[in-house]
């Protein structure tokens, strides 16, 4: 056949096509999947092979491979052995993002290797199988479903290749084995013995462009490695960190977007923080109060140069006027995440909406002034950046505009949607966007009235210390006036609010562990009490247990931190990774997956362990 008519045989018309019945949810884990990418977009993998969420060409465009939130009909990869009595195992190839599956079958065994190549010119997944040992029958079954698995694309093949369309998204997918199409899916049968390798890249592009010139998979695997093991190379703890602390840093890492600098909260939207319920939130954004906590881990690592990245990102991002200044943003400092269900997806255990963008984008949080004050501070301190303090004018406009509105209510650092209040966590940071900026005058000379900012500051103090305290129960409270708990006052010593040996950080401290505390993990509210505008329960929020065990570390109770962190370590999943939330009577992971937050504070908490327990002084931030 000529060209023309091999394309034409194997067209399959989009308006044909559709499963004829839909397929029953499966009951997906969150801690089932491993995550591979190359700091532009991320995948999750499932323990069974199937690559079930990927979003092309960043962490924020439409999904193809939506199956983690519907079934297999929204779009999946899935390479394994067709023996339905398979058992696996997976591990990380040393330092990298490189993912390793040993299957083992009742008449052999195979290696399937998963990695996404460094970004070249176009976005690249790549899947080798290699034989270990008998012989093992394999199947690839591809099912593109483009715009979070609402669309199927149209589908040919052109000179052994499958190429795939559905409006601007072109995908091809290259394999040395045989592919097929059938029920709407691409599928590849194949045999593996020792010795044998079997490889697919499927690669994404705009479809208005040519089709990108092929990876060669074999190849790229090793440069993969190379670039991983490179990078985790360059700490300045290389050989001495904790393996846990060594993931964790790859994982940011691979949640950075390389081109600005941005790190998402997490790679996914909507995996519930309650199973069947409505607290599902897309966190594929950056947002500012992870600033602070990003700069603080990646620089005592010594990765300077991502610092600096973060640092050149917030400064881009927040330009304008500070009236504007918005909670987060987007990979590249967008300001319009606006928010919409996706109505066609049931959702990951049934817990529907699936929601895309962000609304509390648009909420005010007046803690995020502090943030960007004191992350700024840190960066000068290090000597991040340009040593101009070219930033310095942009700081003295936040402050102009906290000045006008910091006694006001917010929705604070948990974007409640009930509705704003004077929450304590929110003073307490324009408390410290105040003495930051004081302190940068007195410090480096800087233009600015530190006097005025020091008696605001102490304005502030003194109303928190007043109207957020609850004296019968020694401890400082979510809002003013209020008797409900929250785990954001944690923070209080470690801002430098108040010194850790204050009998009132200490009753908090305590207070928090005793009525926030379940099973030995940590809340950041109890629900029942805190009207948030939704219904549900949800689980321990894991960078508020982390948050418990730096504050023990810091009033001497060492051992009890020791005994939290090393509790935390043994919630990760079989490949190092952490959910926003866990849920400990069920056992299972909540929330959106591998979370940022949760992993920033697994490296600032080892950090603090390690001063506690060598009695070296602790310093959060640069002040």
């Amino acid at each position: 056949m000529t060209k023309q008519q091999r394309e034409q045989s194997a067209t399959v018309p989009a308006a044909t096509v559709g499963p004829s019945r839909p397929r029953p949810l499966p009951d997906r884990r969150i801690e089932d999947y491993a995550l591979i990418g190359d700091t532009h977009t991320a995948a999750l993998v499932s323990s069974e092979g199937s690559i079930d969420w990927l979003c092309f060409p960043r962490f924020d465009s439409p999904a193809c491979f939506a199956a983690l939130l519907g079934t297999d009909d929204n779009g999946h990869w899935r390479l394994s052995p067709r023996d339905p009595d398979a058992t696996s195992s997976r591990h990380y190839r040393g330092d990298t993002m490189v993912l390793e599956t040993e299957w083992t079958t009742s008449t052999g065994s195979v290696r399937v290797i998963d990695f996404m190549p460094p970004r070249d010119a176009a976005p690249d997944v790549v899947r080798i199988v290699q034989g270990v040992s008998g012989r093992v029958s394999m199947r690839s079954e591809l099912r593109l479903r483009f715009d979070y698995g609402r669309l199927v694309p149209w589908v040919r093949q052109v000179d052994g290749q499958v190429i795939v369309i559905a409006g601007p998204d072109g995908v091809s997918l290259r394999s040395d084995v045989h592919q097929y199409g059938r029920d709407f899916a691409t599928y590849a049968d194949f045999d593996i013995s020792p010795g044998d390798q079997a490889w697919f890249v499927l690669t994404w592009y705009p479809s208005h462009q040519p089709i990108p010139k092929p990876t060669d998979a074999l190849a790229t695997l090793e440069s993969t490695e190379n670039y991983w093991a490179e990078w985790i190379g360059h700490s300045n703890d290389a050989g001495e960190m904790a393996e846990e602390v060594t993931r964790s840093l790859l994982t940011l890492k691979a949640l950075t977007y390389s081109p600005s600098g941005g790190i998402v909260a997490a790679p996914t939207t909507s995996l519930p923080e309650a199973a069947g319920g409505e607290r599902n939130w897309d966190y594929r954004f950056c947002w500012l109060r992870d600033a602070t906590m990003t700069l603080a881990a990646m620089i005592r690592s010594g990765f300077t140069e991502e610092a600096e990245a973060w640092r050149n990102w917030l400064l881009r991002a927040i330009a304008g006027s500070p009236a504007d200044l918005q909670i987060m943003y987007g990979v590249t400092g967008e300001r319009r995440l606006r928010e919409f269900d996706a109505e066609w997806l049931p959702g990951l255990g049934a817990s529907s909406p699936v929601r895309i963008g962000n609304a509390a984008a648009d909420q005010l949080q007046l803690d995020v002034f502090g943030e960007v004050m004191d992350v700024l501070g840190l960066a000068r301190e290090m000597q991040i950046g340009p040593t101009d303090d070219s930033s310095w004018s942009m700081q003295r406009g936040l402050m102009r505009h906290l000045t006008d509105i910091w006694h006001l209510p917010d929705e604070g650092i948990w974007e409640v949607r009930s509705g704003r209040q004077q929450f304590t966590y929110s003073k307490v940071m324009a408390w410290v966007a105040f003495d930051r900026a004081a302190r940068a005058v007195e410090r480096y000379g800087l233009g600015g009235p530190a006097k005025q900012w020091h008696a605001t500051a102490t304005e502030i103090h003194r109303q928190v210390c007043t109207e957020a305290f609850d004296a019968e129960r020694n401890t400082f409270t979510q809002a003013y006036g209020s008797k409900a708990l929250d785990a954001s006052v944690l923070l209080i010593p470690q801002v430098g609010f108040l010194p850790p040996s204050d009998p009132r950080v200490v009753g908090t401290i305590d207070a928090v562990q005793r009525e926030l505390g379940v099973d030995g993990f940590v809340r950041r509210y109890d629900t029942e009490h805190v009207d948030d505008g939704l219904p549900d329960p949800e689980g321990a929020f894991l960078i508020c247990s982390f948050w418990l065990a730096d504050s023990l570390a810091m009033i001497g109770r060492v051992g009890e931190a020791r005994n939290m962190y090393e509790k935390l370590v043994a919630l990760r999943n079989d490949v190092g990774l952490l959910s926003e939330e866990y849920d400990p009577v069920s056992k299972r992971m909540l929330g959106n997956f591998p979370q940022a937050f949760s992993h920033l504070g697994m490296v600032n908490t080892a950090w603090h362990l390690s001063g506690a327990e060598g009695c070296e002084p602790l310093r959060r931030s640069a002040y």
